[in-house]
């Protein structure tokens, strides 16, 4: 069994929880975007740093700072080499939301025979160079074999 294999950290009883950061050339922009055309919600806006959530799935935005070539945006790096991937229960409607707010390289959620059951997914580019893919829920179940 999977569940057998995972590593728990933290006291017994605690949840430990995993974020991405994405590093954008402009935050109030990017805030905006996710915002109206994914329907993030804003956690707090420090300023050029801040926290979202959409369908409960928290991520954080920072803003490129001259100088620190290892926290570049995609833009700057001319690349990117992460892939954020949001599971919710309608990845379909997430999909056409992004696309109608401008998000590029649209792939339009599909099914993937998978060893846990069907999982539908689909993915898309931000206007900030970040690459997502989004799908049912499906691989956040323990798989039993």
């Amino acid at each position: 069994m999977l569940a057998d294999t995972l590593i728990r950290v933290g006291a017994p009883g605690e949840e430990s929880s995993l974020s991405v950061m994405l590093i954008v050339e402009d935050a109030a922009a990017a805030i905006a975007w996710f915002r109206d055309a994914l329907g993030a919600v804003v956690l707090w806006d420090l300023g050029g740093v801040a926290g979202l959530q959409i369908d409960g799935a928290a991520f954080f935005l920072h803003e490129a700072v001259p100088g620190r070539a290892r926290e570049t945006s995609p833009a700057g790096a001319r690349t990117t080499t992460t892939r954020i991937e949001l599971f919710l229960d309608d990845p379909d409607a997430l999909l056409d939301r992004a696309s109608a707010a401008g998000a590029t390289e649209v792939e339009r959620a599909r099914d993937h025979d998978m060893p846990w059951g069907i999982h539908r997914q689909g993915g898309f580019t931000d206007p900030f160079g970040h690459r997502w893919s989004v799908g049912d829920r499906t691989p956040l179940s323990p798989l039993t074999m």
